[in-house]
């Protein structure tokens, strides 16, 4: 969702946008991709004995992270925390988008995770921004949108200060999604039903071709009905990839990719406080959609990317690479939600943040529709290593030029009437009063260098430093009554710094030390009653790290103290009138914490954990019952423990279970007294592999919350009103790959 827009009649902060007609008929996505698939049965299939599938849990993997932008240093030997999430993992896991990404590690945290909608995460009490802090194949991407896991081969996720990776972004830290690239010859399919209907289809089709292999395809189709537990959120979803690889010489490879999906959909709207209360379940239904009005729409997200890469080898030690990419979203933002308690006629408010003692609220109707955003990104990078004075250095230095354009109509947001929790009333829908949205366009070089040094005595450093040029521009879809459209425009330059020092303190063990500085950025609104309207307000964050890594053969463990401090822009003033607000920064959020993971195994027994136990606050403030508070919807722990065992009368078999357990979390940022409880639930699950000589089965069978556990699982305070989204009940699904 956009920044928040004022309501010229009621004062409420917008959330969301919504067309007035439905949207005509899309096309369909990439043709061409659909007749390659037709295509690849009467390909020659170069015999490959099939290989054991990779599973990859969440701990520290042994493998590199390329989020990390330290090349092949194996993330066991490097000084940040990094989690590599593998295609496997997330199917085992039942990971259907980025949301379900909180089931895998503990320092991953819903943020207004709402079904239907785009995914919204925390990592270690922040929450990530999804213009900024996700990237592709080490490309940054707009996650402003429902995005395909099918053509994903693994996740991975830098946990702290980003300002190594990115030029701007939200401290928590970056998820990577790493596309999968054709290797070896495939023929996989996978069928997948979730409860209560939801139905998915997807393939996997991977050739190379000619005499010697130097042109290799690989093709992911997916296609899924989609009927989750929620009532009255049916849609569905489909998505093609095709990726290409030619190896033109022994020194040059060339890599193309290319994604289409689309996605439609009702959201699901959030409960909320019933006055002073949080509601109990003898009052839920935690199946009930509340935008469930006859006048509804679906959410409709459509997405292409394309991107071009191209790898050469300088000599021994040293590659250029060039990497190009381009990103169009188009988006249908539609939904019937409930919002405070309004008089329609006068708008006055009682509650505005909640819903009435007796379960009463206002509905508001949103339609925004022919959302545009395109994200261009081309980087140019050298790597390679060198020796000097008996020190050994990999150097990565390059340019990043990235540019966003997103062109929106104006939106309607508008009062309806009066809902309520048990569903039974009807609303008509509103008389689609019209309000402005915001275009933006933002551009930016980055100028980078980062090097890791090997020093004698077990001793490493690693030096990084990012150079960066911003400027952003913003403008109204439509005039104010004055014929002001509210323009902005601002410029900035700054640099992030990060250094680390390790020390190898066993064969396997390594002790280091890490500080680094990131940034992001605020604006003043362009209003008549700011003093500084159209201001830069620059949001440095800065963190410090210490951790212990041990990885063997058996073992992969890693224990983290963190200190991450962020800075904080408000409001002061009256701001009811002109020249009589000001917008600047207010302090910081300080998240200090203790995080773990360990991954292990002993004969037929597997071990997973992870745990975050974290002190957030914020500090400095100078507004009223703010300083010391935890932030809303953080809990102060979490923890993922996992358990598989293997049993020798059944080979193939693997019985797991999952505990996820959080701790309390506030739901109102200016008073601590008002929480939901903290909450525990159990997965079960079980994968039987068959080999079939030629290929393999794989069978998988889960439940979701086995114990039916009822919990309010997040309480984000969003647009200016509280809600509450619960646990999803006891869900089974069931499915099978086949590999051959």
């Amino acid at each position: 969702m956009e920044p928040k827009h004022t309501h010229s009649r009621t004062g409420l902060a917008r959330t969301r946008r919504l067309p007035t007609t439905q949207a005509p008929p899309r096309r369909r996505a990439w043709p061409v991709a659909a007749a390659i698939g037709a295509l690849f049965p009467a390909l020659p299939v170069h015999a490959q004995p099939p290989g054991p599938q990779t599973v990859t849990v969440t701990a520290p993997a042994p493998a590199a992270a390329a989020v990390a932008g330290f090349g092949a240093t194996a993330a066991a030997r490097s000084p940040l925390q990094t989690v590599v999430l593998g295609a496997g993992a997330l199917v085992d896991a039942g990971v259907q988008d980025l949301a379900g990404l909180v089931r895998l590690d503990a320092s991953v945290g819903d943020a207004y995770n709402a079904p239907g909608y785009w995914s919204i995460l925390s990592v270690r009490g922040y929450t990530l921004d999804n213009r900024f802090n996700y990237r592709r194949d080490g490309l940054p991407i707009n996650a402003e949108t429902a995005l395909a896991l099918e053509p994903v081969e693994r996740i991975e996720l830098l946990k702290g200060t980003s300002g190594i990776q990115a030029g701007t972004s939200a401290p928590g830290g970056l998820v990577n999604l790493v596309v999968k690239r054709p290797g070896r010859d495939r023929r996989e399919a996978r069928i997948e039903w979730r409860q209560s209907g939801s139905l998915l289809a997807a393939a996997d089709l991977g050739q190379r071709l000619g005499a010697d292999g130097a042109l290799a395809v690989r093709l992911n189709l997916a296609a899924e009905r989609l009927d989750p537990m929620v009532r009255d959120t049916r849609g569905r979803r489909s998505s093609a990839a095709l990726a290409v690889d030619w190896q033109a010489g022994p020194a040059t490879l060339l890599q193309f990719e290319l994604e289409s999906g689309r996605q439609r959909q009702p959201s699901v709207a959030g409960y909320s406080l019933l006055g002073d209360r949080v509601p109990g379940f003898d009052r839920i239904d935690v199946r009930r959609n509340l935008n469930a009005q006859p006048w509804r729409q679906d959410v409709v997200f459509e997405g292409d990317t394309a991107s071009l890469r191209w790898q050469q080898r300088l000599g021994a030690d040293w590659r250029l690479t060039l990497h190009g990419m381009r990103q169009r979203l188009r988006t249908d933002d539609r939904t019937a939600f409930p919002y405070g308690n309004y008089d329609p006629f006068t708008f006055d408010c009682d509650p505005c943040d909640r819903f009435a003692p007796d379960g009463r609220f206002s509905y508001w109707e949103y339609i925004s529709d022919n959302e545009r955003r395109t994200s261009d990104a081309l980087q140019a990078m050298v790597a390679g290593g060198m020796r000097t004075g008996g020190v050994e250095h990999a150097v990565e230095a390059g340019v990043l030029r990235t540019g966003y354009r997103a062109r929106f109509a104006d939106q309607v947001f508008d009062i309806a009437g009066i809902g309520a929790i048990d569903g039974s009333l009807v609303t008509p829908r509103s008389s689609g009063f019209l309000d402005a949205n915001t275009d933006r366009d933002e551009r930016g070089t980055e100028l980078f260098v980062r090097d890791a040094i090997t020093l004698p005595a077990g001793w490493q450093a690693w030096l990084g430093l990012r150079h960066v040029r911003l400027q952003r521009e913003s403008r109204r879809t439509s005039p104010d009554g004055d014929g002001s459209l509210r323009a902005t425009d601002v410029r900035t330059t700054e640099t992030t710094p990060w250094l680390a020092l390790a020390r190898q303190v066993g064969p396997r063990t390594m002790l280091y030390a890490s500080w680094g500085r990131g940034l992001e950025t605020d604006v003043a609104p362009n209003r008549a009653r700011y003093t500084n309207a159209g201001a830069l307000i620059p949001l440095a964050s800065r963190q410090f790290e210490v951790g212990l890594k041990h990885g063997d053969e058996r073992v992969e463990a890693a224990l983290t103290l963190f200190d991450i401090d962020r800075g904080v822009a408000a409001d002061f003033g009256a701001c009811g009138a002109a020249a009589t607000c000001t917008r600047e920064r207010d302090g910081s959020a300080r998240h200090r914490g203790v995080e773990a993971a360990w991954q292990g195994s002993a004969g037929r027994f597997g071990w997973q954990a992870s745990a975050l136990w974290l002190d957030a606050a914020r500090r400095g403030s100078r507004q009223a019952r703010v300083d010391g508070l935890r932030p809303v919807n953080v809990p102060a722990m979490s923890l993922r423990l996992g358990g598989e065992y293997r049993p020798a009368a059944r080979p193939g078999l693997a019985l797991m279970a999952t505990l996820h357990a959080e701790g309390d979390r506030l739901v109102l940022p200016y008073d601590a007294s008002v929480r939901v409880p903290g909450w525990a639930r159990v997965d079960l699950a079980l994968r039987w592999r068959q080999d079939l000589g030629a290929g393999t089965l794989t069978w998988r069978l889960a439940v979701d919350n086995a114990a039916d556990r009822r919990a309010w699982k997040e309480s984000p305070y969003q647009f200016g009103h509280a809600y509450l989204y619960p646990l999803p009940p006891r869900t089974w699904r069931a499915g099978v790959a086949a590999s051959f």
